[in-house]
């Protein structure tokens, strides 16, 4: 049996390798340490310091107040007021539908609520929080903050809130708010706005709202907010202060608007009144009109389907965006336009046996039996159909298409509205244009014809109808109408005007107009808008016109009453007062409302009265769709 002896120094050798071993690794770590150490603390230094300071400081984008609409008297049109918002912020709720649940154990969430909620989940993604509720109650907040623990992701925000204090009353003029959509965003970033709409959720989708969002918009302003691990404000460290938006002073009268919108009553139809020599805009209509109050909030879909799917579609500008013929009141620029081109003169007269014969086929004239002898004076004053239709076709449609569209028929206006539509002037090379095929493209004398009283291929928005009746008062200087008479910096006060803009001066003969203009004055004293204009304290120009909706068959006589009511005829008027200085020039069109005579100039007389006599007529708020006269009587 042998006996084994320990080597103690080979074994000291071992571990004194394997010391060194550990050593080495542990100086290694710490070196790495202090490398990695250096490395945060100097080379990082700046970095890091930065993203600790994002941690403990938020940047909170503080939300301008929106500037106010008000009329040229002062009257305020749209303003703003602060309350309090019920906001969920979904990428920091794990289950939105149990958290909304939960929240209305505390605070009443209608199912209006609820689906606004979900439409908007769907509209606008990507947004930080939406609103659950809105327009919360004192008690309410106060019920939610003693709860806020319960809840994370979903805060009460102090909310400015647009309000449009008359309601319906010059909506369209207007326009509203609404949430801002990713195509809204994508524009913001396009144009390099981005920055300036942060903490920004809605801006103006349509009206004065819209095209002067920029001005009405302001400057965001910021907050530098230390908060805790849980991301709560703990104390407010600098602020920047927004810049609220500019005020718009209106060339509106919200008095003579609410004068105009009242006479149509239920009817629909738009108004627009200008004044001549300067181009704003006194009064501008269409109806029905909406509440632009339901759309602040975000509108229910109960209300949306109300507005989007009415037959009325209160949601359509009529007198922006609405083309519709003429009719007769297209009369007194071809007569002035006879007389500048040499087509006619003033004493010249035809035979009105109530129709015009032309390749076989009868023009009827809207009076049975004619006029008789008819001169140019008596072709406004009376509306003669066989007069126009026997000077169209002398005309020409180019020369009779050039000539009016220098008064601005078939083209933009220029507006400070978006959305505006151009109409149809016809012509030879409009037609060519609009038609395809090459065998269709040929113009007919009957189509000019047609055109020659205001029928045929013409369409024309109220706007247009307006300005070229100023235009006409203004003795053929044209100005660009305007809404906006001048923004106020909110700031500083500065007023920076719109300042009237000529667009062009149509070369014409003063006796040509003078004589024109004359005729216009007969129509209302003793012609188709006699009855209308009867015992007026003042001297005024017009014109009647009635617009077929529906082309009558040879031979066919017109009742309204046998006809459903989107077939009958539109109702036109244009006018200006007073006759020897204009101050305001309009043209009105009811829809399917019979005879101008009858519906369209009563709503301009009420408009007249009260801007020349401040004569305020009872509100004919549930006024009868007018009833057409026999078909005797005089045509428009």
């Amino acid at each position: 049996m042998s006996t084994a002896f320990k080597n103690t120094e080979h074994e000291l050798y071992q571990f004194q390798i394997r010391l060194g071993i550990v050593g080495v690794v542990v100086l290694a770590a710490f070196g790495l340490l202090l490398a990695r150490f250096l490395f945060l603390q100097v080379v990082q230094h700046g970095y890091l310091h930065t993203k600790a300071e994002d941690n403990r400081i938020s940047i909170v984008p503080i939300s301008p107040n929106r500037g106010n609409i008000v009329d040229r008297n002062g009257v305020v049109l749209a303003r703003n007021y602060s309350g309090y918002t019920l906001e969920v912020a979904p990428s920091k709720v794990p289950n939105l539908e149990e958290t909304i649940n939960q929240i209305a154990t505390i605070i009443d969430i209608r199912p209006s609520d609820r689906a606004r909620f979900r439409r908007l989940l769907i509209e606008v993604k990507g947004a930080e929080s939406l609103p659950i509720r809105t327009r919360l109650s004192d008690e309410e907040v106060a019920r939610f903050a003693a709860n806020r623990y319960r809840f994370s992701g979903v805060e009460i925000k102090a909310r400015l809130f647009r309000q449009y204090p008359h309601g319906e009353l010059a909506s369209h003029v207007l326009g509203y708010i609404g949430r801002i959509s990713e195509r809204d965003l994508a524009a913001i970033e396009a144009d390099g706005l981005a920055p300036n709409y942060k903490g920004t959720d809605q801006l103006g989708k349509t009206g004065l709202e819209q095209s002067y969002e920029r001005e009405l918009h302001g400057v965001t302003g910021y907050e530098e907010v230390e908060v805790d691990a849980a991301g709560r404000g703990v104390r407010t460290l600098s602020r920047t202060a927004p810049s609220p938006g500019n005020k718009l002073v209106l060339t509106i009268d919200i008095k003579l608007q609410e004068i105009a919108e009242a006479a149509f009553g239920e009817r629909r139809g738009a108004l627009v009144a200008i004044e001549p020599s300067t181009g704003g805009v006194l009064a501008f209509v269409s109806r029905p009109g909406f509440d632009p109050n339901l759309f602040v909030d975000g509108i229910d879909p109960a209300s949306w389907d109300e507005l989007n799917n009415s037959s009325d579609r209160p949601l359509n500008n009529r007198a922006l965006t609405g083309v519709y013929p003429p009719g007769s009141t297209f009369k007194p620029y071809l007569a002035l336009a006879a007389l500048e081109l040499g087509k006619r003169t003033p004493t010249q007269t035809i035979s009105d046996p109530g129709y015009f014969m032309f390749g076989g086929h009868r023009f009827r004239d809207s009076k049975k039996g004619g006029h008789g002898v008819v001169d140019m004076y008596k072709s406004i004053v009376k509306s003669s159909d066989t007069y126009y239709y026997m000077l169209a076709n002398d005309m020409g449609i180019d020369n009779l298409s050039r000539f009016v569209g220098k008064f601005g028929f078939g083209a933009r206006t220029g507006i400070d509205l978006e959305g505006e539509a151009t109409g149809v002037l016809p012509s030879l090379e409009w037609k060519m244009k609009r038609v395809r095929r090459p065998e269709q493209q040929k113009w007919y004398a009957g189509e000019t014809i047609s055109v020659g009283i205001g029928q045929g291929y013409n369409a024309y928005t109220p706007l247009q109808l307006a300005q070229a009746m100023a235009t006409l008062a203004n003795n053929g200087v044209m100005y660009r109408p305007h809404i906006v008479n001048y923004i106020e910096n909110a700031k500083t006060g500065e007023r920076s005007y719109i300042e009237p803009q000529p667009l062009k001066t149509i070369a014409l003969k003063p006796q040509h107009v003078e004589f024109i203009k004359r005729a216009m004055v007969g129509v209302n004293r003793e012609g188709t808008g006699a009855r209308a204009f009867a015992r007026a304290e003042y001297v005024s120009g017009g014109k009647t016109g009635t617009a077929q909706v529906v082309a009558m068959k040879a031979n066919e006589t017109y009742h309204a009453s046998r006809l459903p009511e989107q077939h009958r005829d539109h109702a036109l008027f244009i006018a200006f007062a007073p006759a020897e200085s204009p101050r305001i020039a309009l043209a009105v069109i009811v829809e399917n409302a019979g005879f101008g005579a009858v519906a369209a100039a009563p709503i301009a007389r009420q408009v007249l009265d009260y801007f020349l006599l401040d004569k305020r007529p009872p509100l004919l708020d549930k006024a009868p769709l007018a009833q057409p006269l026999d078909e005797d009587d005089e045509s428009d």
